[in-house]
C-alpha cells in the first residue's frame, strides 16, 4: 500500500477536524481514538474506491435474506480488486503461454513466468509431493500467482490488497482444504483415508483420537487463512501508523523520520508480497504431500506384503 499526497492530505484534514472537535469538548483521549479510526479507515473494505480528486461509489444491491441468514452480494473495493487481479493474471499468463508455445526460447514476460513455474515445480511441488504432485501443478501455480497479484495491487496508489480481507483468505483456505482432502483420498483410497483418523491406536482410544484427528484437518487451513490475512494487514497498519505520527504530534519535524520508515517498510512489503504467496503455496503443497506420501507408503507396504505371501 502506497500513501500518496492525495491520501495523506485526506488523512490530515480528517485528523485535524477530529482533534479540533475533541479540543472543544476537552476529550483528548477520545481524539486519539478517533484519529486512529480515521487513519485505519483507509484499510477497511468499503463500497467506494478512491481516485485522484474524489471517490467512486460501487454498485450496492439489496441484501438477500434466507431465514436468519443475510447475504450481501454488493460489489466492494476488495471484491473489485480481486476481479482486477484475476483479469490481470489471466491476461499476462495466457499471453505468456501463447508466446512460449511459438518460441523454443522464452523471452520477456514469458521467460519471467517460466522462472516462477520452474521454481514452484522444482522447489515446492516435487520436494513436498513427489512426482505425484506434478498433476496438481495447475492448482499450485494458480494459487501462487493469484495471491501474489492481489498482494502487489495493494502496493500501488489507490490500490487495495484483497488478501487483507479475512473473507478472501478464508475462501482460499477452504479451497486448499478441499484440495488437501481430495489428494489424500485419491492417493490412499477412501477406506484407508478414514482409517488414518484413528491414529493407529487401540479401538478403545478412538473416541479421543478421532475428534483430535478431525480437528487437525481444519487447523491446517485455518492457519493458512490467519497467517496470510495477518501478514498482509499488519504491514499496512504499520505504514498508516507511521504517517499518523506526523498528525498525532502536530509537527512536521517528525515527518522526515516517518517518511523514511514508511519507504523502508514499503520495500519490506514488496518482499512480503512474494513471501506470503510462496508460504501459502508451499504449506498447501506440504499438507497435500503428507496425504499423498501416506498413500504411497500404504501401497508399497501392501505390495511388499503381497510379495511375501
Amino acid at each position: 500500500m502506497v500513501l500518496n499526497s492525495e491520501t495523506v492530505e485526506t488523512i490530515q484534514h480528517g485528523a485535524a477536524d477530529t482533534l479540533h472537535a475533541a479540543a472543544q469538548t476537552g476529550g483528548h483521549g477520545e481524539a486519539e481514538g478517533n484519529l486512529f479510526t480515521q487513519l485505519l479507515h483507509h484499510l477497511k473494505d468499503s463500497h467506494e474506491i478512491e481516485y485522484p480528486g474524489g471517490h467512486l461509489e460501487l454498485p450496492h444491491f439489496a441484501p438477500i435474506h434466507i431465514g436468519e441468514l443475510t447475504i450481501d452480494l454488493s460489489i466492494t473495493k476488495h471484491v473489485l480488486f480481486m476481479w482486477v487481479a484475476a483479469i490481470i493474471l489471466g491476461t499476462i499468463v495466457i499471453s505468456a503461454a501463447r508466446k512460449n508455445s511459438r518460441s523454443l526460447i522464452p523471452k520477456g514476460i514469458g521467460n519471467l513466468i517460466e522462472v516462477f513455474v520452474q521454481f514452484i515445480r522444482d522447489d515446492v511441488a516435487l520436494p513436498n509431493m513427489g512426482k505425484s504432485g506434478l498433476k496438481y501443478m495447475p492448482y499450485l501455480l494458480t494459487t501462487f500467482f493469484f495471491i501474489l497479484t492481489m498482494n502487489l495491487l495493494g502496493l500501488i496508489p489507490y490500490g487495495a490488497s484483497a488478501t487483507g480481507n479475512i473473507s478472501v483468505t478464508l475462501a482460499l483456505a477452504v479451497i486448499a482444504f478441499v484440495m488437501i482432502q481430495v489428494s489424500a483420498v485419491k492417493a490412499q483410497g477412501f477406506g484407508h483415508y478414514l482409517a488414518h483418523l484413528t491414529g493407529g491406536v487401540h479401538w478403545m482410544l478412538w473416541p479421543i483420537m478421532v475428534p483430535i484427528e478431525i480437528l487437525g484437518l481444519f487447523t491446517k487451513p485455518f492457519a493458512l487463512c490467519i497467517r496470510l490475512y495477518a501478514n498482509m494487514t499488519g504491514g499496512h497498519i504499520v505504514i498508516v501508523s507511521m504517517i499518523g505520527l506526523i498528525f498525532l504530534f502536530k509537527s512536521y519535524l517528525i515527518a522526515p523520520a516517518s517518511i523514511g520508515f514508511v519507504a523502508a517498510i514499503n520495500m519490506l512489503e514488496l518482499f512480503v508480497a512474494f513471501l506470503q504467496a510462496y508460504i501459502f503455496t508451499m504449506l498447501t503443497s506440504l499438507f497435500m504431500g503428507l496425504g499423498i506420501k501416506a498413500g504411497e507408503e500404504h501401497a508399497a507396504h501392501e505390495a511388499h506384503a503381497g510379495h511375501g505371501h
